[in-house]
């Protein structure tokens, strides 16, 4: 039943990290190339925004690259005290989610927080858009809530041990 549901979060969250990530390097992408491309051949035409865009692109990606740092256990650890004392590898992997816990818990408090106060602010809004900023700072808990989730999935794995993956052949139902 836990793995079952732990499947399909993983799933979930993945869908939601990859696709977030390609469209949101595909976004800064497009915006520079644009900027680049008018900047050359003409020379009196230029994307004013686009550099805001990028800025507020790469700002989203970083934090979603967080999330998918924690699914594929990317995170900065401890790895040479394992190494030489193999005994200390869980305690060592749960002081680790445990922090990733902690900074994660801090992103939501403290984002949930910068994200009501700057949504009762009402001048501000970015530069050149005047794109309320309330909408980037909504990112933090969102990150923080996907980290969690995350570490959690982790910390089930890590306890009851990795899922059989399914041979092939077994588990399609597609005819």
């Amino acid at each position: 039943m836990w793995r079952r549901f732990a499947r399909a979060v993983d799933r979930v969250l993945s869908f939601i990290e990859e696709w977030s990530l390609f469209t949101t390097v595909m976004v800064a992408l497009v915006v520079a190339l644009a900027n680049v491309v008018l900047r050359k051949t003409t020379s009196h035409f230029n994307l004013y925004w686009s550099d805001e865009v990028v800025r507020k692109v790469i700002f989203l990606s970083t934090y979603l690259g967080c999330v998918a740092a924690i699914r594929s256990r990317a995170l900065i650890r401890i790895d040479v005290l394992p190494q030489l004392i193999p005994a200390l590898k869980k305690p060592l992997t749960m002081i680790n989610h445990l922090a990733v816990l902690a900074f994660s818990g801090c992103l939501l408090w403290f984002g949930w927080g910068l994200m009501r106060m700057m949504y009762a602010d009402d001048y501000a809004k970015t530069t050149s858009l005047q794109i309320p900023e309330w909408y980037f700072y909504a990112v933090f808990p969102v990150i923080g809530a996907m980290m969690v989730l995350r570490t959690l999935l982790l910390i089930g794995e890590d306890w009851t041990g990795p899922a059989p993956t399914p041979a092939a052949g077994e588990g399609d139902e597609r005819p």
